[in-house]
């Protein structure tokens, strides 16, 4: 009767060298593909960022952050008061729509899994699916036609309408994801539901929902056609949420389909600004996140 290191040898799938070899080479040209994949992608990324800093660098100097528009004809001047309503109106838009859409996340997590909730996913996967210029109508017939002008608040109104769906969904995965222990262990102490989800599991997911956060912020900031219906544009500074408010992205398209050249290197100017404020953005969502996860 054979040994059973007899009968496994015998019965053994045999590894050929050539075999081996094959899955080597089949390996490297998949890596090798998968690399120029990434490269042919970052070709336009990497040009497209070129294009901007080379051409909008030149427009760049104090002025060009703490002056008003220059008018047609006369030189210097700069976009301050863009860069401002750009910040109060994304400001806004935040106050509005992140406690709406972390709410919202919540509830689809831990109550969500009835008629209600399906109806709330369903209507957040239509909205963040709506072109922003839709959205800007919604809101130029919601506000602007009852009010009878332009505003500030009618820009956030729509910036945050745009930051509700995507703050939803990712606070919903996010609280998806905190061990169910953790609230058990909560609700095993005592501690009421509501302040379970409030100190306990929102406090676990924290870092996902800053990540989350801000780059719904970084998004509404860069949207320019729900301004154009909503907040208009205002050549002066202004802070008050029921007047028409300038903002980089108006500026840029404003800037952009002008005939004056000096207008254009504007354009690029406000376009650098505004590629730095949202990659400042990107960078602090990292940092956030990073910083909760090693703590």
């Amino acid at each position: 009767m054979m040994s059973m290191s007899t009968a496994a040898r015998r019965y053994a799938i045999p590894r050929t060298v050539g075999s081996h070899k094959a899955r080597q080479v089949v390996n490297g040209f998949m890596t090798a593909v998968c690399g120029a994949a990434v490269a042919l992608a970052l070709v336009p990324l990497l040009s497209l960022l070129w294009l901007v800093v080379s051409k909008g660098a030149h427009a760049l100097s104090l002025a060009f952050f703490t002056q008003l528009p220059a008018p047609v004809g006369e030189t210097g001047g700069g976009v301050g008061n863009a860069i401002v309503g750009t910040l109060y109106m994304v400001g806004l838009a935040s106050l509005i729509g992140l406690p709406l859409g972390v709410g919202a996340g919540v509830f689809l997590a831990e109550r969500g899994d009835g008629k209600l909730g399906a109806a709330i996913r369903f209507t957040a996967e239509v909205l963040a699916g709506v072109p922003s210029i839709v959205i800007g109508l919604v809101a130029y017939g919601l506000i602007v036609v009852p009010m009878r002008h332009f505003s500030a608040l009618a820009g956030a109104v729509a910036l945050a309408i745009l930051m509700i769906p995507t703050l939803a969904r990712a606070t919903e995965e996010m609280i998806r994801l905190v061990p169910r222990s953790l609230r058990e262990a909560s609700l095993a102490l005592g501690v009421p539901g509501w302040r379970t989800s409030v100190s306990v599991v929102l406090r676990t997911a924290l870092g996902g929902l800053i990540n989350a956060a801000l780059l719904a912020i970084a998004r509404a900031a860069g949207e320019t056609a729900p301004l154009l219906f909503t907040a208009l544009n205002n050549q002066y500074w202004n802070v008050k949420p029921l007047q028409p408010t300038a903002s980089l992205t108006v500026q840029i398209y404003n800037y952009a389909i002008s005939p004056y050249a000096e207008w254009h290197e504007k354009a690029w100017g406000a376009a650098l600004c505004l590629l730095l404020l949202i990659g400042l953005l990107s960078l602090i969502a990292k940092v956030a996140v990073r910083n909760r996860v090693t703590t």
